[in-house]
């Protein structure tokens, strides 16, 4: 049995543009149509393996000319009479972001306490990378490839990196749940919808008639699942529009930006769900200098519950998704996988909560 010509274009772009290169266990995976874990069951000898699965996945071996790599790691001394080659010692962190937004966005830098805490207590380094310009997939890729960390946790994830995933070669868990192939990956994630949904229920509750929402960037799941929440309980309410709809980054001047093209085009809106709450914190400040008082005239919720929420004028209602606890989960289902590199992907959803303050 050969594989068939339909299976022939999901031979990874990195192969193709690297003559010469050796083909990695994430080509395989891509190639065959199945999750890293899976391959390595195969090619591991385990049981726990259909054996349509495991033809269909030999024939990817052999069509690649994919040899293991036993020697991985040999850059490594050997742990003492295990005879297994040792760990790198380190996780890479990799936000898909400029370094700009990195360290302006209080997200990153709760999850990377939280990353650090829970690896000190295994003795273990956090190397930070960041993906964002065209050329800094391949570096990354080389780096990880490379052997220099034992695995990699990903977070705020465009739609283009989350289409290379498999191309990393390490063991993988998402931070967010990624927009494309979720289920052939471990993540840890926050209630997006419900939480939106919650939010934008209580401000019908409140009475408000013309929510807004400025949602965040279509190519990423937070920003599609807020939005969608949005949208859900708006057409519960019999309420929809999609003119009270603007997008934003998840900065601040996104949100600004957005609130006032929204007062232009609904002059009459009096509240606005924000999918951030650095776009809300924009959106504040536009609403001041236009004159609407907050919550008097518009109610304003946004979305996370960073410290910053507490210090805006006035203090910001908002959905609190537990970064932290979303690291943490993350890590330890990271080092679960280093210890057992067989394990199927985890899919975690953590719940959201609804902080009042006075912005509502």
């Amino acid at each position: 049995m050969t594989v068939p010509d339909s299976l022939m274009p999901a031979i990874p772009a990195v192969a193709r543009e690297s003559p010469g290169a050796s083909p990695t266990l994430a080509d395989v995976a891509r190639l065959a149509g199945f999750s890293p874990a899976t391959v390595s069951r195969v090619l591991t000898g385990s049981a726990r393996v259909r054996p349509q699965t495991r033809r269909q996945i030999e024939q990817a071996v052999a069509h690649l000319g994919y040899v293991r790599n036993h020697a991985q790691r040999a850059v490594n001394p050997r742990r003492a009479g295990s005879g297994r080659p040792a760990r790198a010692g380190s996780i890479a962190f990799v936000v898909c972001e400029d370094i700009v937004k990195l360290f302006a966005e209080p997200f990153f830098a709760r999850m990377l306490w939280s990353v650090s805490q829970t690896l000190a207590s295994r003795d273990l380094q956090l190397v930070l990378l960041t993906l964002h310009a065209p050329g800094d997939y391949h570096t990354v890729v080389r780096y990880l490839r490379n052997g220099h960390v034992d695995g990699a946790l990903m977070a705020s994830m465009h739609w283009r990196t989350a289409e290379d995933l498999a191309g990393f070669g390490v063991p993988l868990v998402l931070i967010g749940r990624p927009q494309r192939d979720a289920e052939r990956f471990s993540y840890v994630d926050a209630d997006n919808v419900g939480g939106a949904a919650m939010a934008v229920d209580y401000l019908l509750k409140q009475g408000r008639t013309t929510i807004a929402t400025i949602a965040g960037p279509p190519d990423m799941a937070p920003g599609v699942d807020r939005l969608l929440g949005y949208r859900q309980a708006m057409t519960r309410a019999v309420a929809t529009d999609t003119g009270l709809i603007a997008y934003g980054d998840f900065s601040r001047q996104s949100g600004e930006h957005a609130m006032s093209r929204l007062v232009d085009l609904r002059p009459g809106l009096d509240a606005v769900f924000v999918a951030s709450d650095l776009m809300a914190a924009g959106a504040l400040r536009a609403l001041r200098r236009l004159g609407r008082r907050v919550p008097e005239d518009v109610a304003v919720i946004g979305f996370e519950d960073s410290p910053l929420a507490q210090y805006t004028d006035p203090a910001l209602s908002t959905v609190r998704q537990p970064a932290d606890v979303m690291a943490s989960v993350a890590t330890r289902e990271l080092l679960s996988q280093l210890a057992a590199p067989e394990r199927d992907p985890v899919h975690v959803i953590l719940d959201t909560k609804l902080v009042l303050r006075a912005s509502t």
